[in-house]
């Protein structure tokens, strides 16, 4: 009985899923453009994929496609200010885990890209997050996925 109660079924955009309550991130602010969406969940999109999908639990219809953008580039710097820091709650930088948005062209996978603009920071023990704009130039607002798998791609000699 006590199991039952911690579970729920939501709809989604990858059809039925059933969530564990303590899964749920809040997200105070909600995201830009969505302030009144407050409780998303993560879900796995497939077996192996770099993306999750950030679910909104409450609205089946709105979920983003998200990837963690270090294992693309590795010098990805995020940065927060004290009010961003108190707002998520964060004791210690192994709490915090960074997402990007991730947009594919309808027919047009080779064109994938990251949106670097605005990452998503989670506080992973509090189950805390928000949008933290940046406006960093070090990299493009949106960085293609084959610009990234180039760059991995040892070269010939």
């Amino acid at each position: 009985m006590a199991g039952r109660s911690k579970k729920l079924v939501i709809r989604t955009k990858l059809g039925e899923r059933e969530i564990a309550r303590d899964s749920i991130l809040y997200f105070p602010h909600g995201l830009i453009g969505l302030d009144d969406k407050r409780e998303f969940v993560l879900i796995q999109v497939r077996e192996n994929s770099p993306f999750l999908l950030l679910q909104c639990v409450t609205d089946p219809g709105l979920g983003l496609l998200v990837a963690d953008p270090y294992p693309f580039l590795p010098d990805y710097n995020v940065k927060l200010e004290q009010p961003e820091k108190k707002l998520l709650r964060v004791e210690n930088i192994r709490q915090m885990a960074v997402l990007v948005t991730v947009t594919i062209p309808k027919d047009r996978p080779e064109e994938t890209t990251l949106n670097l603009s605005g990452p998503i920071i989670l506080n992973t023990k509090a189950r805390l997050g928000l949008q933290a704009p940046q406006v960093d130039a070090k990299h493009p607002t949106h960085y293609r996925l084959v610009e990234a798998q180039r760059a991995q791609k040892p070269t010939p000699e």
